[in-house]
């Protein structure tokens, strides 16, 4: 069934990261996993919550800012927390596009010093 809580390990298969990593986004309060015993499980919210930490990773944002974001839920819930999201989005963005231009940039002039170099041979 899709809410039956899932282990540690096939926690960390299913989202392809390795127990350090699952425990770290534990230690700083990411994830918040049952726990029986030693044993650790990962109910839907949990799922959720990992599907955006590795979505937010990818899109470059620090886990300290999706931490504040996933944290923006419980505290003013969904509305406020898509604000902010939108206001974390556009920040990114800006910061993806510069990036891109320097590396736009670095590759042309990559490019003019191996044909420069070729063309001296």
């Amino acid at each position: 069934m899709a809410d039956e809580p899932i282990s540690f390990k096939e926690m960390c298969a299913r989202f392809d990261v390795t127990p350090r990593t699952l425990r770290y986004y534990e230690y700083i309060e990411l994830l918040s996993p049952i726990k029986e015993g030693r044993a650790r499980y990962y109910g839907p919210r949990e799922l959720a919550r990992m599907t955006l930490i590795l979505r937010g990773r990818r899109f470059g944002f620090s886990l300290e800012e999706i931490r504040q974001w996933l944290l923006l839920y419980n505290q003013k819930g969904t509305r406020e927390q898509n604000l902010v999201w939108i206001d974390l989005a556009n920040r990114q963005l800006a910061e993806l596009e510069k990036q891109r231009a320097e590396l736009d940039e670095t590759i042309h002039d990559l490019k003019a010093l191996r044909d420069k170099t070729a063309e001296s041979l």
